[in-house]
């Protein structure tokens, strides 16, 4: 089979691999939708977390069901997305159920090779039906179940401010899991065009550009003085995550759902007389993800209108590093194959 490997920062090849064998407990699946997130990003340019090369990226999939060791309830040929983060079932985590954050955890894409590539074996108790859903929108599902993720995390109440710091992917679609969940939601970011999409293609109802405003008037405006009780980073940035704290109103919760590797700090007395709570939100579960495809098929979101940019799986190696340039308005790529 043919796979596209990371050897190293900044550098893909293209390979023939033996295709996986079946195994017991594992399915295999033949990929034709890869999103590219974040995670993948980073992962080229070097930046990635709990990261080793070489690797084959992607984890955010839509696949054809070729062959499973024992599943019910799966029939061969039919179209399925996938929980890409394996966890023992063990730890203590798994046993509180919360197997995003195993101790043990392995992330497709990550810890173990991903999807770009023809098949790939998965644990088949991973497998999502499609429930209908086109390749397209099965291949947004684990995105979008981040960010729903990161709101059951914080724990939206109606009516009241979220502040979601990141406009890209995942920012966006914290955003719509947001006003889902009946809050007023403000989106933050530097780049125009990520903000009018936010502004004209998901409805948020303020957003607020970091480099051209002053961030926490335009908040103090907006919120008639309270300030955001919830502010949720989804940028992965050193510099946002530790401004993040000073947008937060006293009592509100601050939900880290961005990673970057080095340490974050802010200000003790600041965190301290809000009576502030602070988390992370590590990847999704599967009450996420049909959560997720509900909202699609209700039509309260409409995951297709992320996608910026369409390629072929051969053309890959060729314009991905131009998708690291913000000029390029990506939102979503998608990567097809047949």
């Amino acid at each position: 089979m043919k796979a596209l490997i990371c050897s190293r920062p900044g550098a893909f090849e293209y390979k023939d691999l033996p295709a996986p064998v079946l195994q017991p407990g594992h399915a295999i699946i033949k990929i034709k939708r890869i999103g590219i997130c974040g995670t993948d990003l980073h992962a080229y340019q070097g930046t990635q977390p709990y990261f080793n090369y070489p690797r084959i990226l992607g984890h955010e999939l839509a696949a054809d069901l070729v062959d499973a060791d024992a599943l019910s309830g799966f029939v061969p040929g039919e179209a399925l997305t996938f929980i890409p983060y394996f966890s023992c079932g063990k730890c203590i985590a798994c046993r509180n159920g919360k197997p995003n954050c195993c101790v043990t955890i392995q992330v497709c894409g990550v810890h173990v090779d991903g999807g770009m590539a023809d098949y790939l074996s998965v644990p088949e108790d991973t497998l999502v039906k499609s429930d209908g859903l086109s390749y397209d929108e099965l291949a947004l599902v684990e995105p979008l179940a981040i960010g729903a993720h990161g709101i059951r995390r914080a724990n939206v109440m109606k009516d009241e401010f979220v502040l979601v710091v990141g406009a890209g992917p995942i920012g966006s679609g914290t955003m719509e899991f947001a006003r889902i969940a009946g809050g007023r939601v403000i989106a933050l970011d530097i780049n125009d065009g990520r903000l009018e999409f936010c502004k004209r293609i998901i409805n948020v109802e303020h957003t607020i550009n970091a480099s051209a405003e002053n961030v926490v008037g335009r908040l103090e405006e907006i919120t008639n003085g309270d300030m955001p009780t919830v502010v949720i980073d989804a940028t992965g940035n050193r510099k946002a995550i530790n401004s993040g704290l000073q947008y937060l109103a006293h009592g509100g919760r601050y939900v880290l759902i961005g990673l970057q590797r080095e340490e974050f700090c802010f200000s003790h007395p600041e965190f301290h007389k809000r009576e502030g709570t602070l988390m992370s939100s590590r990847n999704a579960t599967r009450q996420d993800f049909e959560h997720v495809i509900h909202t699609i098929k209700a039509g309260l979101i409409h995951p297709l209108t992320y996608i910026t940019h369409r390629v072929q799986f051969d053309e890959v190696k060729d314009v991905f590093e131009e998708w690291l340039n913000p000029s390029a308005g990506v939102i979503k790529a998608m990567v097809e194959k047949e």
